[in-house]
């Protein structure tokens, strides 16, 4: 059975409660559930069945499989998946199958395709993602009334929420259209990674390269949450490139 939870925990996400399949879920075993309950699972389908009131789905990511049972719904192999609002069972016997699970998640319908995609590439740096600097990073500040670093914009999200502001960093991280954007990560040696008041998630039309220092403009949102566990204490949407 350890080999089971371990391989639910290698699965498990802090995701919101999506709700379960379909009314008539098995109730969860004792001290399991609540290792799993508002968690996901993410990865490519490799093997899928519909029988009764279910579609049963075999997800694999990073080397490691889960069975995952949702509402009845058209999944093919080979597709980007992702699930939120799992809850593990052990030793669930499925009739209309013929077939007992040793562990399977027990969650609610997919997400759509640009959800799914964004949640395979867990490349936006929500908590846990954060790119870590190999030297140290020196960048000259933007200059301006509306110019912070990116420190400061951790500091004074509260006033700066909704605000025009101005920043320069290096680029960390580019992860090119995702929910029709591309999404950098942005340094300037400020703050620390202990603090997490370093590095500052940016939504853009640009596409820098991993290395270039820039200097934008855009839209600061404290506490933005995208749903699907990806939420931002501070977050720079729809920059732009800033005339020096």
């Amino acid at each position: 059975m350890n080999r089971y939870l371990s391989l639910a925990a290698a699965f498990v996400l802090s995701l919101p409660v999506a709700g379960f399949c379909s009314e008539g879920a098995p109730q969860s075993s004792p001290g399991v559930a609540g290792m799993a309950v508002n968690s996901g699972v993410t990865g490519t389908v490799v093997e899928t069945t519909t029988a009764g009131d279910y579609t049963y789905v075999s997800v694999e990511k990073d080397g490691k499989k889960a069975w995952v049972a949702c509402s009845i719904s058209k999944i093919t192999v080979g597709q980007q998946i992702a699930f939120v609002g799992c809850t593990p069972m052990m030793n669930f016997e499925s009739k209309a199958l013929k077939r007992t699970f040793d562990m399977i998640m027990f969650c609610g319908a997919p997400l759509s395709s640009t959800e799914s995609e964004f949640l395979n590439k867990k490349s936006t740096g929500s908590s846990g993602l954060v790119p870590e600097a190999k030297e140290k990073i020196v960048v000259e500040a933007a200059k301006g009334a509306n110019a912070f670093t990116i420190a400061e914009l951790y500091a004074k999200s509260g006033e700066l929420d909704k605000k025009q502001v101005v920043v320069t960093g290096k680029v960390m991280k580019v992860s090119a259209k995702i929910m029709g954007k591309n999404w950098l990560h942005l340094q300037d040696g400020s703050g620390t990674a202990f603090e997490k008041n370093n590095d500052l998630v940016v939504t853009t039309n640009l596409l820098p390269k991993v290395g270039d220092v820039v200097t934008l403009t855009g839209t600061l949102a404290k506490n933005k949450n995208f749903g699907s566990g990806y939420k931002y204490d501070v977050i720079l949407e729809l920059a732009t490139p800033q005339s020096k």
